[in-house]
């Protein structure tokens, strides 16, 4: 995992969440291929959003959730990269795998509604918060 600064057009940034996916009503249906399948389709999402999808991993204890690791861009809103990344895995997942997942789902969705994005900047956030505090005493 980086955590070096990236350049933009104007601005640099490093700007990372972790995002969480679960699948519509907690069904145990993510496995090794849908797992490889995802992490496939939300890497090119993002390649086309300018972000970097440095990890993503399934529980495949449980099989009902993703985890994703996201260098987010910052023109980039969370909330469309994700209503993105679940439209398209749902159907090219949905697709795909129409035959194992029949039994489960006779809608056309994988996955929960809504999502879990929660910043995973490398600072603590005391330590973020005594940074700004001390701002202006010894530039």
């Amino acid at each position: 995992m980086t955590s070096r600064l990236r350049s933009h057009a104007h601005t640099v940034s490093c700007i990372k969440i972790h995002i969480v996916f679960v699948t519509k009503y907690r069904h145990p249906v993510i496995t090794e291929d849908i797992e490889a399948d995802i992490k496939e389709l939300c890497r090119g999402i993002c390649n086309k959003n300018d972000c970097i999808l440095e990890e993503a991993k399934a529980d495949l204890g449980t099989n009902d959730h993703i985890h994703l690791l996201i260098d987010l861009a910052p023109k980039t809103c969370i909330s469309t990269l994700c209503n993105t990344m679940k439209t398209v895995t749902s159907r090219e997942i949905k697709r795909r795998y129409a035959q194992q997942l029949k039994p489960y789902y006779w809608k056309p969705v994988f996955w929960k509604r809504g999502f879990s994005a929660v910043s995973a900047g490398g600072a603590s956030l005391d330590v973020l918060k005594k940074y700004v505090e001390e701002q202006g005493y010894d530039d």
